[in-house]
């Protein structure tokens, strides 16, 4: 289930793979090569790599606030957990069709909202511009996972012995002091995971954006993944090339985990 498909893709990157007429003999390394003479290749990079960045460092601390926050909480505690949760339970194209409509100037608030705090209005879309197409999506992630990454968080928190925090109140640590000596180094493999998780997935974005913005505007907002899917089911129809970039993306993602993965166990073996 797992090792057939990618050595299926790894056949089909070296060989020349049309979309109806299938497989017509080896050309290894054309598909790797004219990749390059592609000019969306580089901006789509560019674009999935700020993408990732952007919604990691905002996604990350959000989760981890609000498993902070259902943890303290005493009053409303289910209630709260359940409403963060429930957005969890949407599929993200689901979710993202929402806020297709939420954005939109003809039937969704946003529009109308922004335009009375000053904003773009009128007729023109959050989706409309670069900027507001990027923010608009990463918007719509953290929405979606901070949820479910909050339960991981918690999942984490509720492992850590209370003993540690008793121990540390004879010193008489202050929040932040504790958050940042006890919390965080113990959540180590925590946030290691949730970041891994994270990255990874930003990478891999699609859904959103094809619904959303299907690349534009100007393939501004094109993924990798998208450019994948246009090379092999809308412009090139050219499953060899799709399946050649989608073998430089499993390279890229096995390299990056792996970094991830070895940082973690470094800054482990240091404390």
């Amino acid at each position: 289930m797992f090792v057939a498909p990618i050595v299926v893709v790894v056949v089909m990157a070296g060989s020349r793979w049309t979309l109806l007429g299938g497989a017509q003999g080896n050309n290894f390394p054309d598909n790797f090569t004219r990749l390059f003479d592609d000019p969306l290749l580089k901006q789509s990079i560019w674009f999935t790599v700020k993408y990732t960045a952007l919604t990691t460092v905002i996604l990350m601390p959000v989760a981890l606030g609000l498993a902070l926050l259902v943890q303290e909480a005493r009053q409303w505690n289910n209630l709260l957990r359940t409403a963060i949760l429930v957005p969890s339970a949407l599929g993200i194209a689901s979710a993202s069709l929402l806020f297709y409509a939420l954005y939109s100037p003809q039937v969704g608030p946003i529009t109308h909202i922004l335009e009375a705090l000053g904003g773009p209005g009128g007729q023109s879309s959050v989706l409309g511009s670069p900027s507001g197409a990027l923010w608009g999506t990463v918007i719509l992630v953290v929405w979606r996972f901070a949820g479910f990454y909050m339960l991981l968080n918690m999942v984490g928190l509720q492992a850590i012995p209370n003993e540690v925090y008793e121990a540390a109140k004879l010193d008489g640590p202050g929040r932040w002091k504790t958050l940042t000596s006890i919390t965080l180094p113990l959540l180590r493999p925590t946030i290691a995971m949730t970041m891994i998780l994270s990255i990874t997935g930003s990478l891999l974005a699609f859904d959103q954006f094809y619904i959303l913005t299907k690349g534009g505007p100007n393939n501004s907002t094109m993924t990798v993944v998208q450019l994948i899917y246009r090379d092999a089911f809308e412009t090139h129809k050219d499953l060899g090339m799709a399946a050649a970039l989608s073998v430089l993306l499993l390279l890229a993602l096995v390299v990056i985990n792996t970094l991830q993965l070895r940082a973690l166990r470094v800054g482990a073996d240091e404390e």
